[in-house]
């Protein structure tokens, strides 16, 4: 699929939809999009390869675009194996196509490829370098840990294009219609994938607040081209940590049923009684993934879950350990615990919260004797009470 971006820079990636596990864990019902690009002036510069699943389809494409034409330089913004499965294939392709990278980059392509380039087919950059093709000039911007340290991204200054490398992208093939538009596969993506690096994010949106910036291309997701203020402004949001939504968030676990009686008790408490979102979900069977999306989505946070084995149960102990990796901070949090005969799960999971940066702990743990009692309503009113305070 070849798609013009601007005057000379055109797209060549492809859609993956066969495959069902982004990163052997990110379930993409929808697909996902290797993207890669060529620039077209005195010089040609292809910006990135794609996954090894859909080699064939982007050769094809790059090939087409080419037209018989030889590329000058390679631009390697990031090694993951997505975006760079076809390097070596570049360099024995194209004997004197030289490769732009990061310095890390370089020691990479050596691990993965067992390739160890001349000097003379290297062009290293770092924060400032330029690269000149004509008319069109790549400003290169170094990104570590966005969300790899070998990691840049460059600005078109003619175009005014950034390639951001995988910042600004999201789950779904380009073919994907999404209803429910950018921000919700993209918030997915942001804090499963690059959530915990909000410091370097931070410190790259600081980079670039003085561009004038027409064209986002990402690596995954779709070109961006309009609006870009809202993208911008709301990776800001993401990566400071700020609750994007004022809401109330649930996630539950159950051994029998009557934890999630509670839950989701607590959620019809809500909604019908006090004026805010809520949202929930089984730990059990629903998407981690989401549930760590709506845990930074919304500013309130309740953990309910059983005690098991003295302690929580496990599904919701790695929910936790899912928020811990990823930075979770800036929140309100409260906890429903149960428990037959020695209840102490809610201790268990106030003690690991407690424990991360800037948590507001509802210091009132609803305990679920067995089942669902009347007692229990009331106690869940009273958090409610708390929650919306």
């Amino acid at each position: 699929m070849n798609k013009t971006i601007a005057p000379g820079v055109v797209y060549i990636g492809a859609d993956d939809k066969e495959l069902d596990l982004f990163e052997g864990q990110y379930r993409i019902p929808e697909g996902i999009s290797y993207n890669s690009y060529v620039i077209f002036d005195e010089k040609i510069a292809v910006l990135d390869t794609i996954d090894a699943r859909k080699t064939n389809e982007w050769l094809e494409n790059l090939e087409e675009a080419l037209n018989g034409k030889i590329p000058d330089y390679l631009v390697v913004h990031h090694m993951e194996p997505d975006h760079s499965a076809n390097v070596k294939l570049m360099i024995e392709k194209y004997p004197n196509l030289k490769v732009v990278c990061s310095k890390k980059a370089v020691a990479m392509i050596n691990r993965f490829f067992g390739v160890e380039l001349p000097d003379e087919r290297i062009v290293v950059v770092n924060d400032g370098s330029e690269l000149e093709l004509g008319e069109h000039t790549l400003k290169f911007f170094t990104a570590p840990m966005v969300h790899w340290p070998e990691v840049v991204m460059s600005y078109e200054k003619k175009e005014q294009i950034l390639f951001s490398a995988d910042a600004f992208g999201k789950f779904g093939a380009l073919s994907y219609d999404d209803p429910e538009g950018w921000a919700c596969e993209a918030r997915r993506y942001y804090f499963n994938i690059v959530g915990k690096y909000g410091m370097q994010v931070q410190a790259l949106l600081k980079k670039f607040a003085g561009l004038q910036i027409k064209t986002i291309c990402p690596l995954h997701g779709p070109v961006l081209n309009e609006n870009l203020e809202y993208y911008i402004n709301t990776y800001d949001t993401w990566s400071s940590y700020k609750p994007e939504d004022e809401g109330i968030f649930i996630a539950y676990c159950s051994l029998h049923g009557n934890t999630e009686e509670a839950a989701l008790k607590l959620a019809s408490i809500l909604k019908s009684d006090y004026n805010v979102k809520v949202s929930t979900a089984d730990l059990r069977r629903d998407d981690m993934a989401e549930a760590i999306e709506d845990a930074f989505r919304y500013d309130r946070l309740v953990l309910a879950a059983p005690t098991y084995d003295a302690g929580v149960m496990p599904i919701m102990e790695d929910f936790m350990n899912h928020l811990k990796i990823k930075n979770f901070q800036n929140r309100k949090v409260a906890f429903i615990e149960n428990g037959t005969w020695a209840p102490a799960a809610g201790k268990k999971m106030m003690e690991f919260m407690s424990a991360l940066k800037n948590i507001q702990i509802v210091d009132h743990i609803v305990t679920v004797e067995s089942t669902v009692k009347q007692d229990t309503v009331e106690e869940l009113k009273k958090l409610a009470s708390l929650l919306t305070a």
